[in-house]
């Protein structure tokens, strides 16, 4: 299913490891789905963004954590 997002008070976060850099992930929890955008992309208007389920939010940060998502 496609769902339309009103993303302007979405509450954009990412990770304290990031040290503060525009090099990030940025995830926001809202409408009972999850965004992803490219934190260099901050504030622009046309600024492309990945919206994915929660329990798909889940299944890759859980990949994630277990190791199974080894970037080269």
């Amino acid at each position: 299913m496609i769902k339309k997002v009103d993303l302007s008070g979405a509450e954009w976060a990412k990770s304290s490891l990031s040290n503060g850099g525009d090099n990030c992930l940025e995830v926001a929890f809202i409408d009972g789905v999850v965004a992803l955008r490219d934190s260099k992309d901050a504030g622009h208007p046309e600024a492309s963004v990945l919206i994915i389920s929660q329990d798909d939010y889940r299944a890759f940060t859980a990949g994630v954590e277990q190791g199974e998502l080894r970037l080269p």
